[in-house]
């Protein structure tokens, strides 16, 4: 069972932002909201778009999407399972904070590069 992982989202200063990124805060949920905004993948669809990802963890990051309601998850009864995810209404109003990110990532891809280069490896 998912636990409550937005515990605080009072006035204070900066909760609307607080409660957006807690929304997105796994490592893969925002690369696999971006690949959903292609349309409906089924599971190893997104895996093959998502190099690096995990069976455990992409189906830990989906489980959390579903219930955030970010994502929609279509089971069709069939041999084998069939099973579809699509972005809901409430994770396709994100494509501009999204296409926002990528912007800014395509701008400054230098950055990180460089940063890569200036950390020293670990001994």
């Amino acid at each position: 069972m998912a636990q409550a992982r937005h515990t605080r989202l009072d006035c204070s200063p900066g909760c609307s932002v607080e409660a957006a990124i807690s929304l997105i805060d796994g490592k893969w949920k925002c690369v696999i909201l971006f690949q959903l905004l292609r349309g409906t993948l089924r599971f190893n669809e997104i895996r093959r778009r998502v190099p690096g990802v995990t069976q455990r963890m992409l189906t830990n990051q989906l489980r959390e999407l579903e219930v955030d309601g970010l994502i929609a998850r279509q089971v069709y009864a069939e041999v084998p399972p069939k099973v579809e995810y699509s972005l809901s209404p409430l994770g396709r109003s994100m494509e501009p904070v999204l296409m926002a990110l990528k912007e800014w990532g395509d701008a400054n891809i230098g950055l990180f590069a460089r940063m890569m280069n200036a950390v020293p490896a670990a001994a």
